[in-house]
């Protein structure tokens, strides 16, 4: 028996988000919001935070700063029950990230300060930990830049070890997309893109061929498209299915709990087209409440919404 169900390798941070702010952003001004939400943010920890409150067994690595933001992330992490015995504590000055988030219309611009997870590396990591996980999953690819050189290792000893494995690379600030990540999906078994991002990976200009092209580089491609309906690509099968309508309050960490109801139903066993259409009806939850895991603090309004939209089936394309 394995410890735990997945393994969850990636960045911590929280997000500040202010919102109302006016449509242009003037040097020199004071410009005022009407709401503030301080939330747990990253990409991995919102993943991790709300797969645990589906009732997976998460473990997370990672690694925060000694500063109150550190903490205050722990006990939102914590708080449905991830285990978070293997997050390291800086022993430099550094401090713990921290995402500024300024939403603008159906858009957002979006500032972090990467703190801790540019320190995050390889030998942080305590590989047997890993190996007492079913799954691994490892998010925010190209913000590991300590980590960055060695997340190959990572996912090759995770196979070897008999893990099955998940990517969700997220934007390249750089917007490089160096073809070092294709080097590590040889290793992956699940990789998630959304629509900006599967392009730029893929280096095609046009959106099918590049879904064509991820297909073949892994087992199992899902393609996140927010209202659209979402695609799943597997041995030349193809599935879709279109998210529940809510009313949106905001997007933030959409695409991080899609991942999440995709992979707690994979590790059930399910068939993916059922992982497809219960990962709509995660991610489209988490978009009831402001950032990505406010909505799974209320468990009961989470089971409420899944037997309400929990029979929306995917389609064979």
């Amino acid at each position: 028996m394995k410890a735990f169900d997945i393994c969850v390798v990636g960045e911590i941070n929280l997000d500040l988000i202010l919102y109302g702010l006016p449509q242009e952003l003037v040097l020199e001004r004071e410009l005022l919001a009407d709401g503030l939400a301080l939330t747990l943010g990253s990409s991995s920890a919102i993943f991790a935070h709300n797969l645990a409150t589906l009732g997976t067994k998460v473990s997370f690595v990672s690694m925060i700063g000694n500063d109150a933001l550190g903490k205050i992330a722990l006990e939102r992490l914590t708080a449905p029950g991830v285990d978070v015995s293997a997050v390291r504590q800086s022993q430099s000055s550094t401090q713990t990230g921290l995402t500024v988030i300024l939403p603008s219309g159906k858009q957002r611009y979006i500032l972090t300060y990467p703190g801790a997870m540019f320190e995050f590396q390889y030998s942080d990591i305590d590989l047997n930990h890993v190996r007492s996980c079913r799954h691994l999953h490892l998010s925010s690819y190209f913000l590991h830049r300590a980590l960055r050189p060695q997340i190959r290792e990572l996912f090759r000893e995770a196979r070897a070890a008999g893990l099955t494995t998940s990517l969700d690379t997220n934007d390249d600030p750089e917007d490089r997309w160096d073809a070092d990540l294709f080097q590590v999906l040889e290793h992956v078994d699940i990789l998630f893109v959304n629509e900006r991002e599967a392009p730029r990976m893929a280096h095609e200009e046009d959106y099918a061929r590049a879904i064509d092209r991820l297909a073949k580089s892994v087992r199992i491609l899902v393609a996140k498209r927010g209202a659209e309906a979402s695609i799943c690509r597997s041995d030349g099968n193809e599935w879709r299915a279109a998210p529940p309508s809510v009313s949106v309050v905001d997007t933030v960490g959409a695409g991080d709990s899609f991942a999440a109801g995709f992979i707690h139903q994979f590790l059930k066993g399910s068939e993916l087209q059922d992982c497809l259409a219960f990962a709509n009806v995660a991610g489209a939850y988490s978009t009831t409440k402001e950032g990505g895991t406010e909505a799974f603090r209320d468990r009961a309004a989470l089971q409420n919404f899944i037997q309400q939209h929990a029979r929306r089936g995917a389609t064979r394309a």
